[in-house]
C-alpha cells in the first residue's frame, strides 16, 4: 500500500519549495500534491476536473491550506470540506500568514484541527514544516474516510 498524499494548497512559490524541502528533510515520504488556488484543492478532494479518475479512498493524510489564495479562500475551501462527509473527517491544518484573530476563531469554528503561523525566517519555515510533517503523517491517528 502507497503512502497517502499530503495536500499542500499554496500559492506562492517559494512556501511551496520551502515546504516540500523540509518535508523531505524530515523524510516524510508521502507524496506532496501540490493546488495553487481553492478551485484546484476541490479538485483533487472531490475528484473532479483534471483529477476526475483518482481513487475515491485516495484522501490525503493531510491538506496543509493556506488561507489566501486565488479564485477560492482558504476559509471557504475548509467549509467546503467540512460539509461534505467524504472530507468532513480529513486533518486540516491552516498553515498561512494571517494574524488575524479573525481568521484563527473562523477557521476553528469551521473545524480546522489546526492553525500554525508561517516563520518569516527559513530555519524556523523549515522547523515547522518538518514538525507539521511528521506529526500528521506518523504520529496522527485519522478514522478510515466512508465508502
Amino acid at each position: 500500500m502507497r503512502a497517502k498524499d499530503i495536500l499542500l494548497v499554496e500559492d506562492n512559490s517559494d512556501d511551496i519549495e520551502l515546504t516540500v524541502m523540509a518535508l523531505k528533510e524530515a523524510k516524510i515520504t508521502n507524496p506532496v500534491v501540490v493546488a495553487r488556488n481553492g478551485v484546484e484543492a476541490l479538485d483533487y478532494l472531490f475528484r473532479t476536473g483534471t483529477h476526475a479518475g483518482r481513487a475515491s479512498a485516495d484522501q490525503p493524510v493531510v491538506v496543509l491550506l493556506d488561507i489566501k489564495l486565488p479564485l477560492l479562500n482558504g476559509i471557504d475551501v475548509l467549509q467546503r470540506m467540512r460539509e461534505d462527509e467524504r472530507t468532513r473527517r480529513t486533518p486540516v491544518v491552516m498553515l498561512t500568514s494571517s494574524t488575524e484573530q479573525a481568521d484563527i476563531v473562523r477557521t476553528y469554528d469551521l473545524g480546522a484541527n489546526s492553525y500554525v503561523r508561517k516563520p518569516v525566517e527559513f530555519e524556523n519555515f523549515v522547523v515547522a514544516a518538518r514538525q507539521l510533517g511528521l506529526y500528521w503523517t506518523v504520529l496522527n491517528e485519522s478514522p478510515e474516510p466512508p465508502a
